[in-house]
């Protein structure tokens, strides 16, 4: 005879399932985690630096340094756990489970990376946040520093400054950037023409390779030690640290920025400024800021032209009313300063902020933002820049940047790291779009401007690839997701040229599987990808520790039951 109490008893079942499930039960992959890192770490210290969903602190760690609010929406794929190592051997060990566990690692360092790339990805994946590894060890003896990949900029330079006044490093002028991913990249900044890049003057590091060894530059390699000077070293492990040479500057630095519409000879000094600024004096960097703006209720366009000289404001007058008359500068435009507060000055502090403001690492809430990069060896007639002034005025919102080169940059060679872009090229450009309006509309919207402006200049930047600087990371560039040799030319030759193909043998010698990866990395000759971004491995643990959670639940409400 069936029990009248079934029904009842049935929907009893059901009720305590879904109770059970929203209780809070230990996270099968985070457990995995523990157990693996347990084998080289104190359980202590393992637990103390993962962080998984169900973390309080979770949400804020990741928004931490997350600096482009498009990959910060309800929609971006989020990490199953943060691992944020306090030690060296840290590293070593997630990187060792990460690949046990059959998990992706993404890697971050001060999260500028524009497409997010360091800490998003479309399958289950960790993220290996550094941010805790940011030591800066100044030796004034032989003039180098050892930074952490976790330092920021701004952290590097106030501990310079702290040791030397006249001694700097060419590098760029957010000072919230990391470390890591900034030399990994090539870098730059406003000493780019006196003394080239930011990995001109690294001299060794120390990275983790995918077995989890770390390396210096001895153990390493010369080929390995090349290809993480520029050619992105989340391809090929995990750089815990750059020794780099400082480079002396003077007592006294000359700073300036002025300002013209299109109706007060913006043309003529923009044309004038592609062939006087990539070959005057190599101590002078000037910047050219191209913007679309409205003036008495009209839309016009603006340039401004930014400056570092490394010497008084007499000389550079000097050398300005000489060189670039149109211009029409004078010692009234001019700030002599300190570098350490031309840094401040740069990254947008009044001159006299105390170097203190440096170190902060907190930013306002990042915005939306796009960019994207050129390269030009040739002037642009004044016939383009009068078509470029209405094309951005019509698009109304997308602005450009153009850095100078010449100097020092003329004066490597394309291959001796992988940064090729040097002798022949002018300037490059970035593309920049920021906005406040979250949505896929004003993502579309404001994407689509960079992407027009981009391809209106098609026709005045480098060709056969058409170059582009990797630091500026982005995805229209050129993305995979087989990490296959030829999809990974289509981006890797736009970044790096020529260089591309020594990447690629070096990813194939230090990482054929392939396990550190992106949609922009190198990939190896030939990748069978054995280290599934969501293995395996990962599927039987988390299947059956959770089965076997309801099962037991299951079982232990019903076995008197029927």
């Amino acid at each position: 005879m069936p029990n009248p109490m079934r029904p009842y008893l049935i929907l009893s079942v059901v009720f305590f399932f879904n109770l059970y499930h929203s209780m809070a039960v230990p996270d099968p992959t985070h457990q995995a985690l523990l157990q693996c890192l347990t084998q080289s770490i104190p359980t202590d210290t393992a637990s103390s630096i993962i962080v998984s969903k169900s973390n309080p602190s979770y949400t804020s760690v990741l928004r931490a340094y997350i600096r482009n609010a498009r990959f910060n929406t309800s929609s971006t794929p989020k990490p199953l756990i943060i691992i944020t190592p306090l030690d060296e051997s840290h590293v070593s060990a997630a990187v060792i489970c990460s690949q046990k566990l059959g998990f992706q690692l993404k890697i971050r360092s001060g999260g500028h990376d524009y497409e997010g790339l360091s800490y998003v990805f479309d399958n289950p994946f960790f993220v290996l946040d550094m941010f805790n590894l940011r030591s800066i060890t100044v030796n004034m003896a032989d003039e180098t520093a050892w930074v952490g990949a976790g330092a920021t900029l701004g952290e590097l330079y106030y501990n310079i400054w702290k040791n030397s006044k006249v001694h700097g490093f060419p590098a760029g002028v957010c000072p919230t950037v990391g470390v890591g991913g900034h030399l990994s990249g090539a870098g730059y900044g406003t000493l780019i023409r006196k003394y080239g890049l930011s990995v001109d003057h690294v001299v060794d590091a120390k990275l983790v390779d995918v077995n989890g060894k770390i390396l210096d530059r001895k153990t390493m390699g010369e080929d390995l030690f090349w290809a993480i000077r520029g050619g992105g070293a989340a391809s090929f492990g995990v750089v815990l640290s750059y020794k780099i040479k400082l480079v002396p500057v003077p007592e006294t630095v000359t700073v300036f920025r002025i300002e013209r519409l299109l109706t007060e000879n913006a043309t003529n000094i923009t044309f004038k400024w592609q062939t006087i600024a990539p070959t005057t004096d190599e101590n002078l960097f000037m910047r050219m800021l191209l913007q679309p703006v409205t003036r008495n209720k009209k839309k016009t366009a603006r340039i401004s032209v930014i400056a570092l000289y490394l010497g008084d404001s007499d000389s550079l007058v000097s050398l300005l009313q000489k060189d670039f008359p149109e211009l029409s500068i004078g010692k009234s435009n001019c700030n002599e300063t300190t570098w350490i507060d031309s840094v401040l000055w740069w990254a947008n502090f009044n001159l006299g902020t105390p170097p203190t403001a440096l170190l902060d690492r907190d930013l306002n809430d990042a915005g939306f933002l796009k960019r994207k990069s050129d390269y030009v060896q040739t002037p642009i007639p004044k016939s383009g820049l009068e078509s470029l002034w209405q094309k951005m005025i019509e698009l109304g919102k997308v602005g450009m940047v153009f850095n100078a080169y010449g100097g020092r940059m003329d004066q490597i060679k394309p291959d001796e790291t992988p940064f090729p872009h040097r002798a022949g090229n002018l300037y490059k450009i970035q593309y920049s779009v920021n906005w406040d309006q979250p949505g896929s509309e004003a993502d579309k919207n404001f994407t689509t401007q960079a992407k027009l402006l981009h391809d209106f200049m098609t026709p005045f930047v480098s060709k056969n690839p058409r170059s582009a600087y990797f630091n500026y990371r982005d995805i229209d560039v050129g993305s995979t997701k087989k990490w296959s040799y030829e999809e990974g030319k289509v981006y890797g030759e736009s970044y790096f040229n020529g260089n591309y193909e020594r990447l690629v043998d070096v990813k194939t010698a230090v990482d054929a599987n392939n396990f550190f990866r992106n949609e922009q990395s190198i990939p190896p000759r030939s990748s069978s990808i054995l280290h599934s971004s969501y293995g395996s491995a990962t599927c039987i643990i988390t299947a059956v520790n959770t089965c076997w959670y309801y099962i037991v639940f299951i079982f232990s409400l019903c076995s008197d039951l029927f």
